[in-house]
């Protein structure tokens, strides 16, 4: 993000670090594009309209998602795995969303058991030092 500081630095007056926050906003970026992508060219018939505008859709996805993963990399000191089971609860989360507002599909009852194992996912992740 041009002109903003997301170093590795601990706000005081509110407590959290910022790689996390850039680790966060990047990754739900990124699962964004890639629903409206893949799901929303299901939708909108998006791939046979534009077929190269979908695949170039991919670069800033992808940017999206390595600069998630750098930030979630740094927030937990060089370890690997929180930045992908993070990823990985907030595509949950972010899937759901998108498929609600979407296509309305409604939350059953599989859909709530896995959100709410996501977001334990996520907390585990995040407050469990």
């Amino acid at each position: 993000m041009i002109g903003v500081n997301l170093k590795n630095e601990k706000y005081a007056h509110f407590g959290v670090n910022m790689n996390l926050i850039k680790g966060f906003l990047f990754g739900i970026l990124g699962q964004i594009f890639s629903f409206l992508q893949l799901q929303g060219s299901i939708k909108f018939g998006w791939y046979e309209k534009y077929p190269m505008l979908v695949l170039l859709s991919s670069i800033p996805a992808g940017w999206f998602y390595i600069k998630s993963v750098e930030g979630l990399v740094h927030h937990f000191d060089g370890q690997l795995w929180p930045s992908r089971l993070i990823g990985f609860g907030i595509g949950i989360i972010v899937f759901v969303t998108m498929s609600i507002m979407l296509f309305r599909e409604p939350i059953t009852s599989k859909t709530l058991i896995c959100l709410l194992l996501a977001s334990a996912i996520l907390g585990v992740q995040i407050f469990w030092k």
